[in-house]
């Protein structure tokens, strides 16, 4: 019974409202998801061939979608309450198989289960469990509520094209199968990505622009994270013992690390949170769908094919059979810059679309690091990392000279909103 005698339902979702923060559900929902995307890492990425890399895209936008599925449903109910612990652990369940099976994504290995179909079984459960909790939450709003109907078309069609690929046989009609695979993969992202938010239009909402904003950071800090392992687990524990160029290479991988996250958060993430705070209705769904959706996808990717190329990088300088002037891989140290410049390349996306702003130190980082990149691939292996520690390095000085105003003003306006927010809070809460 609440305080007014009435008899509360413990198991009814309750909805979000304005000042709701990120469960530490969500936290642990988002650490399973980063497991999957290290996998699509060392399963697709790591074999370093075009095939590889193009079908770690595809897994990769795959998931990215079923993680913003679950962002959203985080932002309009109480993620710890009522039945959704269960929904999310049963997402869990089907994430972590999804994970399993991405070495089998495409093609399905001698023994056990179909690995393709079962990757196309996951992806429809945690598709589909988003929308009945969706359905859930409109049960009350018609024209909102006729939208779980017409999300669900893009969910039938995306898995029925991934159940196709993974019946289709070794040849077709002459060709072989991959490119077909491909083409059905490539329809399955695209019919998601189109279907999804473009459906709703103006029926969206972004209930708390503060949990939306934060879901993203959290996941670009826990992917961050994932770099740092990377770097770690790409030392070879059978043939290495400490030596001052691991050492160094370490050091400087989680300089490179570093400069990532400042790069991020040190003012346009705060000018993107009050960007969203500000902007109400359609204009805030725009603003999450196009700045946080679509343009953080790149973000983690950049990320990935970085700690890709970081993993190949210690695994070479651990190696005492290897001389320590060779080069590292071509591949290796093309994963490495390539990951940069994507990153920043979707950062600078980010910042145009929700600021309306293009910060020029970053597009000369980038021009740098297309530049020095033929360099890296000719010097010794722990020099290249020395480059590309050095382009973020310098990075970060530039702007701490040339944004000290504008970082110093965005900072006192971020604080002053966070007190104007408190004051809100504490008079709700005396109320």
């Amino acid at each position: 019974m609440d305080s007014a005698g009435r008899s509360v339902r413990p198991w009814r979702l309750r909805p979000a409202e304005e000042g709701i923060k990120v469960s530490r559900l969500e936290v642990f929902f988002d650490l399973v998801f980063i497991y999957a995307l290290s996998n699509v890492a060392r399963a697709t990425f790591g074999d370093h061939t075009p095939d590889g890399l193009l079908r770690g895209v595809l897994v990769l936008a795959l998931l990215w979608w079923c993680w913003i599925s679950y962002v959203w449903v985080g932002n309009s109910v109480h993620a710890g309450e009522g039945w959704m612990p269960i929904v999310i652990f049963v997402v869990m369940a089907a994430v972590f198989t999804v994970a399993l099976t991405l070495p089998e994504a495409f093609v399905d290995l001698p023994g056990g289960s179909n690995g393709p179909l079962v990757f196309a079984g996951c992806y429809f459960v945690i598709r589909m469990l988003s929308l009945v909790v969706f359905r859930q939450v409109t049960r009350h709003d018609r024209p909102v509520r006729r939208l779980a109907f017409r999300l669900a078309v893009p969910v039938f069609t995306a898995t029925g094209l991934l159940v196709l690929s993974a019946y289709l046989p070794g040849r077709v009609f002459g060709v072989d199968r991959f490119p077909i695979q491909v083409v059905l993969w490539t329809l399955a992202v695209a019919v998601e990505y189109a279907g999804g938010f473009p459906v709703g239009g103006r029926r969206w909402r972004i209930v708390s622009a503060a949990h939306w904003t934060e879901r993203y950071e959290l996941i670009i800090i826990v992917t961050l994270g994932e770099l740092i392992i990377s770097v770690g687990t790409g030392i070879n524990p059978l043939s290495w013992s400490i030596s001052w160029p691991v050492i160094c290479a370490a050091v400087l991988g989680i300089a490179v690390t570093a400069t990532l996250w400042w790069a991020y958060f040190d003012v346009i993430a705060l000018a993107a949170q009050l960007a969203m705070r500000n902007a109400h209705a359609y204009a805030r769904v725009a603003l999450a769908r196009d700045g946080y959706v679509y343009l953080h996808l790149p973000m983690v990717a950049g990320i990935i094919t970085l700690a890709v190329g970081a993993e190949d990088l210690l695994k070479q300088l651990s190696d005492r059979g290897v001389p320590l002037e060779q080069p590292l891989d071509p591949a290796g140290t093309y994963l490495m810059f390539a990951g940069v410049g994507i990153f920043l390349l979707g950062h600078l996306g980010f910042q145009l679309r929700v600021l309306g702003t293009v910060t020029w130190t970053r597009v000369g980082a980038i021009v740098l690091l297309v530049v020095l990149t033929p360099v890296a691939v000719s010097v010794p292996a722990l020099a290249s990392i020395g480059i590309l520690a050095s382009i973020g390095l310098a990075l970060a000085v530039a702007e701490l000279i040339v944004l000290a105003g504008s970082r110093r003003a965005l900072r006192e306006a971020v604080l002053e909103e966070h007190h104007a927010h408190a004051a809100r809070e504490a008079e709700r809460w005396w109320r």
